[in-house]
């Protein structure tokens, strides 16, 4: 008599727990560690496969994707070792966006760990500083939980990324059936009611109000919370940096991006107030330099956000608070009252009404090669309004944090602190997978696409049409500034060639379009979004149109001897 076997796979039980808790899609490439969790996918069908074609790129993906869903993004590294490794940039990026990745990460079967085997090298202690947790599985019945823990830490708090290793032989080792359940996780609620009244009190006598919000309010969900308030305080709200669509664009309060990738409006709102609500933000570098350019010396911070350690840290919190931005939003609304601040009001609306003037000149721009601020205008205007906007770092995109447009929620994803270039492609097409059903547009330089090219290739195999417009300045834009600016103009490494982008995706079965200069952006732009077909939109921009971010790296020396 054949003994018919009640018991499953470990690979079963990874695809039971993952389907149990929504995510629905992950992302990976294919390596011989997991091939059981592979199987049971393909067996069980409910949980789609995006393939990349470098690990790192599939990490990318997946952050993306829980930025958007706000589920844990799953990345498998499918083989041990140099698979494994590949995804190291992704886990920091997620660390330093405090985005919830959760790596999968295939390792050397464990009678053959600790024998300088084939492909092993130390995993856990790779990825410990750069995530929430790194950590082995190590018996068979404790895969589904510690998965599950997995997913409950990287989506609890302070989001952030956490790497489960799981031995090749775990995979396919036979557990107990299990009926996984979702997770459960823990929320925060809103400020203590004395916090609010305290909040209330001081914003009741401010003459300079603000409010601060940051991704808090993405996650959350809270952009009507964020609006209200803002509607009701009439106060104006700045965006922290790489959140440019917590509220609406051309929202009458809403003064967009502040700091040094943000506008000069909302940069002298942070500086000048002399009351500012931060809510779901720390205050951090990117948006302010720690620097009392960007936050008034003499400026009293009310600080609300869901990790504690970051309250008050960078600049004296007067209120300090662990709470959740919508939740906290949402209360303060119904306490707090119109601050006695007309003046303040009036000088914003003046000096809004002059950005928007700038913006228009900016679109008018109409030398050869193009300028890239004519070039992001003309983005501007074609994007439709529940679009999707990445960015990837450097010079061009520096310039393009405060100059889009972002309508709906959840409508831009940046590298944020990690600052890596080579972001935009990945993570468009993590969020494209996220939502099909919304245009999304990667915006990126001439090098950045060199990083991931090949990514155009997954996004046309899983029919996840995405549009990447590459602003080409023949240059890594950003450390040139500072060769031009503060090494005599001595550019070493700078100065780069890159293939016609739009003539690699045609060859990948894909669209192209190059774009001759002003005028043509815009339309090339629209045309791409009418086909709904992957596509890079390539034009050349003025190499000479860059500006420098971190001058207090670098100083000038003195009589420094030009060229010729």
């Amino acid at each position: 008599m054949t003994t018919i076997s009640t018991k499953i796979t470990g690979g079963e039980a990874v695809y039971r727990v993952l389907k149990a808790n929504g995510i629905d899609t992950v992302f990976g490439l294919l390596g011989g560690s997991m091939l059981e969790l592979y199987d049971a996918m393909h067996q069980g069908g409910e949980i789609a496969y995006v393939g990349a074609r470098d690990e790192r790129a599939a990490g990318h993906m997946a952050d993306a994707w829980a930025r958007m869903t706000g589920n844990p993004g799953v990345v498998l590294g499918a083989q041990a070792g140099p698979g494994v490794v590949n995804i190291v940039t992704a886990v920091a990026e997620a660390q330093l966006a405090y985005s919830p990745l959760v790596v999968i990460a295939g390792a050397i079967t464990r009678a053959d760990q600790a024998k300088d085997t084939f492909q092993e090298v130390d995993q856990v202690a790779l990825f410990a500083p750069i995530s929430k947790r790194s950590v082995m599985v190590t018996d068979p019945s404790r895969l589904a939980p510690m998965l599950e823990d997995a997913i409950r830490l990287a989506n609890s708090g302070r989001r952030g990324p956490v790497v489960l290793h799981v031995p090749r032989d775990l995979f396919a080792a036979e557990v107990a059936p299990i009926d996984s359940k979702p997770v459960n996780i823990a929320r925060p609620g809103p400020a203590a009611p004395e916090d609010i009244s305290a909040i209330a009190a001081m914003l009741s006598t401010a003459k300079r109000p603000v409010i601060f919000a940051g991704g808090g309010f993405k996650w959350g969900q809270g952009r009507e919370a964020l609006t209200a308030l803002a509607e009701t305080l009439e106060v104006p709200v700045v965006a922290s940096t790489g959140h440019a669509d917590v509220m609406r664009h051309g929202h009458p309060w809403f003064a967009g991006q502040a700091g040094p990738r943000g506008n000069q409006v909302a940069s002298r709102l942070t500086k000048e107030a002399d009351v500012m609500v931060v809510l779901g933000a720390r205050l951090g570098f990117n948006s302010t330099f720690h620097s009392n350019d960007y936050v008034g010396a003499k400026t009293r911070i009310a600080h609300v956000d869901i990790d504690g350690s970051a309250v008050g840290r960078y600049f004296p919190a007067e209120i300090a608070v662990q709470a959740d931005a919508r939740l906290t939003a949402e209360v303060l609304t119904a306490a707090a009252s119109k601050p006695a601040a007309d003046e303040w009001r009036a000088a914003f609306k003046a000096d809004m009404e002059s950005l928007a003037e700038k913006r228009a000149e900016e679109a008018r721009i109409a030398t050869l090669p193009m300028h890239p601020r004519r070039a992001l205008a003309e983005i501007r205007a074609a994007l439709p309004e529940n679009a999707i906007v990445t960015l990837d770092t450097g010079n061009t995109c520096l310039q393009a944090a405060d100059r889009l447009a972002h309508y709906e929620p959840m409508s831009l994803i940046t590298p944020l602190d990690f600052g890596l270039v080579g972001f935009g492609l990945a993570a468009a097409i993590g969020a494209k997978a996220a939502a099909p059903e919304r245009p999304v547009v990667a915006v990126m330089g001439d090098g950045a696409l060199g990083y991931t090219m090949i990514e155009i290739q997954t996004a046309i195999q899983h029919r996840l049409p995405v549009i990447v417009v590459v602003l080409d300045n023949e240059a890594w834009g950003a450390e040139k500034a500072y060769q031009q600016e503060f090494y005599g103009g001595r550019l070493l490494g700078a100065e780069i060639t890159s293939p016609r982008y739009d003539k690699f995706a045609e060859l990948c079965g894909g669209r192209g379009i190059w774009v001759e200069g002003p005028g043509e952006m815009g339309p090339a732009l629209e045309a791409a979004l009418a086909s709904n077909e992957t596509t890079i939109i390539q034009g050349k921009i003025d190499p000479g149109a860059l500006m420098t971010l971190r001058k207090d790296l670098f100083k000038a020396p003195e009589n420094t001897p030009q060229e010729d």
